[in-house]
This record gives structure tokens, sequence and C-alpha cells, in this order.
């Protein structure tokens, strides 16, 4: 598909790289664009010059260094910088996901992440949900709730899947329960069958619904530190909303620390506070079983 600017995927994709190179490590050469496209030399040179023509005052060639570098007056025409777009690289490297080579990342900073426990899920199985989801499946699948000592076999008709910050789940109805739940893809031990489902997706209501999550600083931090709050969440005016699903709200409760009375912790490990708490729904389930 052609861009605004009448380009072809793959050579916008070569002048966004010069582009993010040129922002965040301020000098980008042909090199660089060969070892992580795979193009030639020529191809190279040719995606430089197009840059070039399209923003001749964003880079100059410096001799010495043999390389192009950022210009004081670099303003971006392909991509806003983010930030975030940069940090996930980085997180990616970390995961294993990417190497550092594959990242556009020129020169990668020395970094550490928390370990995140690695989840069991199996490929088959994975590839069995995926492939009942957009079938429209039901899948009869073995699974090991927390709720009893033994896993059983059930039908689930999944529809779509859901990440709650540490493992990956699938939403689905469940026959057994006649309920739509989630189900924590390495708790399913096998599959063995599927079958047409006649469970629509669009009666999963926790799913379709959103809550809004109004949240500020903690009303006891110092006006310095609810001033870094205000900062590290991106807050206007001293709060910021985020929107989840309903399906979602035990996850993101927990994982924002807010699934508990803010005074059982000091404002300092608390740091924000949910305003509207009294308008939160009541969850039916708490979590995956």
């Amino acid at each position: 598909m052609d861009s605004d600017l009448g380009l072809r995927r793959g050579v916008e994709s070569r002048l966004e790289f010069i582009e993010f190179r040129l922002f965040w490590d301020g000098h980008v050469n042909r090199s660089d664009i060969i070892e992580t496209f795979g193009v030639s030399i020529n191809q190279a040179s040719a995606d430089l010059n197009r840059y070039l023509g399209l923003a001749e005052t964003n880079m100059v060639y410096d001799k010495s260094a043999r390389t192009y570098v950022r210009s004081s007056s670099f303003k971006p025409i392909f991509h806003k910088p983010d930030a975030t777009r940069y940090l996930s690289q980085i997180r990616s490297i970390a995961d294993g996901i990417i190497t550092p080579n594959e990242a556009w990342i020129g020169s990668v900073p020395g970094f550490s992440c928390a370990p995140t426990p690695a989840r069991g899920v199996s490929a088959s199985i994975l590839r069995g949900v995926v492939t009942a989801i957009k079938r429209k499946e039901a899948l009869e699948v073995l699974y090991q709730s927390m709720s009893s000592p033994d896993p059983s076999w059930r039908w689930i008709a999944p529809h779509a899947l859901a990440f709650d910050g540490f493992r990956w789940h699938a939403r689905a109805h469940c026959t057994k329960s006649d309920k739509f739940k989630d189900f924590v893809l390495s708790r399913i031990g096998e599959a063995r069958g599927s079958r047409p489902s006649d469970t629509e997706a669009s009666l999963d209501a926790d799913w379709h619904c959103d809550v809004d999550l109004i949240i500020a600083p903690h009303p006891d931090l110092s006006d310095g530190q609810r001033k870094a709050i205000e900062l590290d969440y991106a807050m206007d005016r001293g709060r910021t909303t985020i929107s989840v699903k309903r399906a979602l709200l035990y996850y993101a409760l927990k994982r924002l620390g807010l699934d508990t009375d803010p005074s059982a912790r000091r404002p300092q490990d608390q740091q924000i506070v949910l305003l509207n708490v009294d308008h939160m729904p009541a969850q039916n389930a708490i979590g995956a079983k």
C-alpha cells in the first residue's frame, strides 16, 4: 500500500528507520540500512538520497565520521518520536523476543528488567484456541481450575485472547457453568475436539463494556511527590482516566494496587488512589479460576 507520500511500504519503512536512527542515535549511514533490511549498497544509498530529497534540513553528512548526523533543525516527517516505542524495543530484547541486531536502536543502552516468570503455554494449545476463535467454534479442553483439585474436561467457546499483565487467558463461554470466563492458557493441558459454537461473543457483556478508572496521586503525599506522580502517570490537572474492559477490571485494579483500601499502606507505597471507587461495578467472577 502506498503512503500519503506515494511511497511503497518497504521504502517508507526504511525512510522511517533513517528518521528513527537520526532522532534516537543522532546518526545513520548506509551500513545501518543494509544490516537491518538486507538491501544492496545501491538501494541504501538511494534511500538516504530519497530521505534528503524529502527532508533536506534534517541531516548533514559528516565527512570525518563518514555518516549522516542529525541537524539542529531536525523535524520528523515519518514518525512522531515515541518513548514507549523505544522502551518497548528494549523490553523485547530483555524478553528474548528480538535480538539487539533486530531492534531499530543502533547503540542499545545498558538495561535490566525485573524478571517475569515464563508461562508454559503450549504452541499447539494456543493454535487450537486461536483457530476456534477464528472459526467461531467450541473446543473441548482438559482444564485445571484452582477451585477443584483435579483437571476436568469441559467445552469452551473462546472469542478473544486477554493479557492481565502476567498471564495470557482465553476469554470464552464455558458450557459447564453457562458463563463467560477467563481460562489461563497455561492451565489447558489438552484439547481433543471442536464443534460449531452457537454462543455469540456479543453476549459477553463484561467484555464489551468499558469501565473508566479515574486515578489521582495519594492525597497524603507531599506537593513534590504528588507532582512526580502526576508526571509519572501523565495526569492532567491532577488526575487521569484509564479505560479497561469490565472483564479485566479485577486484574487492572490488582496491578495498579487499587484492589485494597489505600489506608492499608503508606502513601509513598500506595502512591495513587481511585477517585470513583464508589462507582465501580460489582465483579461476579474474581479473576481466572
